[in-house]
């Protein structure tokens, strides 16, 4: 029996550079590891795959992205054996926080040590982008640039240890509809990745949440004011910076203290019907594999 947990992502940059051959999107983006997050109890099996989740409504089986992670190990490696997997959420459903690729990543890491694979870091994001752009990242965790759809990963330094507020508004928002509605309008302003980068190297958390850009926050809030309600709310409480992350809907806060964290969190309970959560940022030596 293994256990393992499944951190949540936010973006600190989401660049969009284009739209590939492939139907993908090309993106340029710096993401982060944070503390909230999914757990997985795993226990071998004698043939099948079990899975089980705490949240009723969502699917159980071959559409869920954990089952597909396991049955990919399965057929890659020949194993006549199953898993049984129960899952704990805790990361909001459909939020842009890559809840869904982390389950995945922390399956395909489960079934390598149940099984006693051997598989190294490289081989595991290599089988994590054939069922998701994110999963290499939440494979590997810290804060680092991806490129390509996604799945392309270069290392940054540590991103200072910051204080995270999230809220989820009680929206649901489509990948593909924040994708094609970009496609359509554009954006403004772009992030600029290399100075984001060099305020990471620094350790300048001013900085970092000064350099805050998501190229389809601008789609997303035109038809989803809630959005800018809920970024206003957390600068008005005094957080460094807010932004919404991936696709959306959540919005996030950097705050500069926990005791700020916390107050911007209770402001936003107590005004809106978002699911709120405090944690922080986590550098590589504190992620678990």
């Amino acid at each position: 029996m293994v256990t393992v947990e499944a951190n949540a992502k936010i973006n600190l940059t989401l660049d969009i550079l284009g739209k590939r051959p492939d139907g993908f999107h090309e993106v340029a983006m710096v993401m982060q590891t944070i503390g909230l997050h999914d757990t997985l109890v795993m226990e071998k099996t004698e043939r099948d795959i079990e899975l089980s989740i705490n949240v009723p409504w969502l699917k159980a089986d071959e559409k869920n992205l954990a089952w597909r992670a396991a049955e990919l190990i399965r057929q890659e490696y020949g194993l006549e054996g199953g898993v049984r997997i129960e899952l704990t959420k805790r990361i909001p459903v459909a939020a842009g926080l890559a809840g869904g690729s982390a389950d995945a990543a922390a399956v395909l890491k489960g079934m390598n040590d149940l099984y006693g694979l051997q598989l190294d870091e490289e081989k595991l994001c290599e089988l994590g982008a054939r069922l998701g752009s994110d999963i290499p990242f939440c494979i590997m965790g810290g804060t680092m640039l991806a490129t390509g759809r996604g799945e392309i990963l270069t290392r940054l330094s540590d991103m200072p240890e910051t204080w995270v507020v999230l809220a989820k508004p009680r929206i649901s928002v489509s990948t593909a509809w924040a994708y094609q509605n970009y496609d359509e309008q554009g954006a403004e302003r772009h992030p600029d990745n290399e100075a984001i980068k060099q305020a990471i190297d620094r350790g300048n958390r001013k900085a970092v949440a000064g350099l805050l850009c998501n190229v389809l926050e601008s789609v997303t809030i035109k038809k989803y004011d809630v959005i800018a309600e809920y970024k206003q709310m957390m600068l008005d409480k005094g957080a460094m910076a807010s932004m919404m992350s991936g696709s959306g809907p959540t919005v996030f806060g950097l705050a500069k203290s926990r005791e700020q964290a916390e107050a911007i969190a209770d402001v936003l309970r107590q005004n809106t019907n978002a699911d709120v959560f405090v944690t922080r940022t986590f550098q590589m030596n504190r992620i678990k594999a």
